[in-house]
């Protein structure tokens, strides 16, 4: 199993709220299309990644109390992150936690202080004196997160990505640092409430880091510095890959109601997860982005469900194929599959006038010959650094990340890939972003009617190209 495939394991969703964002489309697709001609945003300092010591010890804060981390989101990858940002060096502690479901929250809780882990990270790195959250500070249900936000300085965001816009909206809100999550919401209103926020995460100085953890990742840091510096000429051409066998499913239980059990298998229906293209290959998209210094100005595909058919795959493709083109005629290529059997393969790749760059690390001249390989043997973990980094940041009282941006701008590549795939158009970004579809529920409750519900079969309906709105 790969780096990547470790991380995209179970999460748990809370609370939101309706959007009223009409105001602001106009202004957010004049702002993006703009950097479709200019290099993205990124954060106010660039980053030097070293290798950090294994068993790192608690930097000191003296006169100062330890930063407060609030969970909300408890499944697997929230309780990584959790104890990944216990594990950044610095002087933090983890004093609420916040799921819409109380079993999620209780693993979580009984992962992150249990022995298992302890013996994982070792003497130096056991996390469990760091943990201090009691019975009544774990919140459970719809609002929980609205519990959670006045006890911290710090919020990790790691429910499913629907949810999303709404924990960061109020996170900024009420004035805290944030780690989230990739992606950063499921449609176009979505994006640009995080767009929005974002402007106002940046007034207030406060830090946002994204779980896009390949610009935390050496390999690519430097990679990605050579390709911008010419070293295979002009870029025409990009391959962007999430090709694997898919992931989990959760069959549908007694006594469940629709809304619970959505939330339960919540990888298989658009309004929480976006489709695999989002949720998963929106890392090798970014990585696309960040070559090309721009998103996609227009973009086609085609895709559909071929093997992964069951009751319990919910809405969502097996297999996407997109053509994204950018703003000076280069076009990357994307393939993301959920397919058992077949050639696996996560990776980006790019051509130039000058040559190639088939995998992250290595540069080929036009005839083969290698100009530059790196070697990340030895590389830390890039989904630690983004927590070492983040967590030195605040510890340091500086604000050096603005990730938000950049995070919505890949998240709103991957739906523009979607929605291109779903429809059979050829789309363009601006009027894709000014999208009025919403794809989140007008209510969220217990026995609340989500936005999709199966039929009498137990099935729910499929996107047909040619049959698809792109409004």
């Amino acid at each position: 199993m790969s780096m990547d495939d470790r991380r995209h394991q179970a999460l748990s969703p809370a609370h939101a709220t309706g959007l009223d964002r009409r105001g602001f489309v106009k202004r957010s697709a004049a702002a993006l299309g703009s950097l479709a001609v200019a290099p993205l945003a990124t954060t106010p300092s660039a980053r030097a990644i070293t290798p950090l010591p294994q068993g790192r010890a608690v930097a000191p804060r003296p006169g100062a109390d330890p930063i407060r981390i609030g969970l909300i989101g408890c499944g697997g990858r929230g309780t990584g992150a959790a104890a990944q940002a216990l594990s950044s060096g610095q002087d933090v502690q983890l004093v609420a936690m916040a799921d819409a479901f109380g079993d999620r929250l209780d693993g979580c809780y009984g992962h992150l202080t249990g022995e298992d882990l302890a013996q994982e990270l070792g003497p130096d790195g056991d996390i469990r004196g760091r943990i201090d959250v009691p019975a009544e500070r774990r919140f459970v249900g719809f609002d929980a997160y609205r519990s959670v936000l006045p006890l911290v300085d710090v919020v990790i965001l790691a429910t499913p990505p629907g949810f999303r816009p709404i924990h960061f909206e109020a996170a900024i809100d009420a004035q805290k640092h944030v780690f989230m999550e990739k992606p950063v919401a499921t449609d176009a209103p979505g994006i640009r409430r995080v767009l929005e926020v974002h402007e106002r995460a940046k007034a207030a100085r406060l830090n946002v880091v994204v779980g896009l953890q390949r610009h935390y990742q050496s390999v690519y840091l430097e990679w990605v510095s050579r390709l911008h510096a010419g070293a295979i000429g002009d870029i025409d051409l990009g391959r962007v890959y999430w090709n694997s066998s898919g992931v989990w499913v959760r069959p549908r239980e007694a006594g469940q109601t629709e809304m619970e059990y959505q939330m339960r298998n919540w990888y298989y229906f658009n309004w929480l997860c976006g489709d695999h293209i989002v949720e998963q290959h929106i890392h090798n998209i970014d990585v696309g982005n960040w070559v090309m210094n721009g998103h996609p100005v227009r973009a086609q595909g085609q895709g559909g469900r071929q093997v992964r058919t069951g009751v319990d795959h919910g809405e969502i493709y097996d297999h996407h194929f997109v053509e994204f083109e950018y703003a000076n005629g280069a076009r990357v290529l994307s393939q993301c599959r959920h397919m058992a059997g077949c050639m696996d393969r996560v990776s980006e790749g790019f051509h130039g006038s000058n040559g190639t760059a088939p995998r992250p690390g290595l540069i080929l001249s036009k005839s083969g010959d290698v100009l530059f390989e790196y070697d990340d043997e030895n590389d830390p973990n890039p989904y630690q650094v983004e927590h070492d980094e983040l967590f030195a940041a605040i510890a340091a009282g500086e604000f050096k990340y603005a990730d938000a941006q950049r995070g919505a701008i890949a998240t709103m590549t991957a739906i523009f890939g979607r929605m291109a795939t779903y429809s059979g158009q050829l789309l363009e970004w601006d009027e894709t972003l000014a999208s009025t579809e919403s794809l989140m529920p007008k209510r969220f409750a217990w026995d609340a009617s989500p936005p999709v519900v199966p039929d009498a079969g137990g099935r729910y309906a499929i996107p047909t190209p040619g049959n698809v709105s792109t409004d």
